[in-house]
């Protein structure tokens, strides 16, 4: 059973982060030949970049939003993302390549898109939750009564929070 915290949190992260969205779009849902083979590519990457502790990844979460999957990843470097998604050892370049080859065949039966964003600061607050997004990605700590306001954790500094 998953563990809830119910005392208020945030998270605490050194350094450079990264979230990353990646998601795909079903077209054509009755053509699961189109987009399954892109579907079921993913978790094989989260597996592999979860095992690499120097991969990079700090962690991730799916979703699931309008016609597909969502997944939101939390990285510790820019440097990091991009030699991943170039590495041509790794799982992302043959199923990029694989993709690539069935969207020529099928124009628009799937989509994929991603978003980058460096962060320089961040603030969250967990309150009656498990681990998860950056607290479960990074450091959870308790928040400190002169962290209490969102504006006060976000302007303390980049990325980090004293508890």
């Amino acid at each position: 059973m998953t563990t809830i915290e119910p005392a208020r949190s945030t998270h605490h992260h050194d350094g450079e982060l990264v979230v990353f969205l990646i998601g795909m779009t079903i077209n054509r849902p009755w053509r699961p030949d189109l987009w399954l083979p892109a579907f079921l590519a993913m978790p094989r990457m989260l597996r592999e970049l979860s095992e690499d502790a120097d991969s990079g990844l700090l962690g991730y979460r799916l979703t699931f939003e309008g016609r597909g999957p969502t997944v939101i990843q939390y990285w510790n470097s820019v440097d990091k993302l991009y030699a991943y998604a170039s590495d041509s050892r790794a799982q992302h370049r043959p199923a990029w390549a694989a993709f690539n080859k069935r969207a020529r065949k099928a124009p628009g039966a799937v989509g994929v898109w991603h978003e980058t964003y460096p962060v320089d600061r961040a603030e969250s607050i967990y309150v009656g939750t498990p681990a998860m997004g950056l607290a479960r990605a990074t450091t959870r700590v308790p928040v400190a009564r002169k962290f209490s306001a969102a504006r006060d954790r976000l302007s303390h500094s980049n990325n980090s929070h004293e508890h």
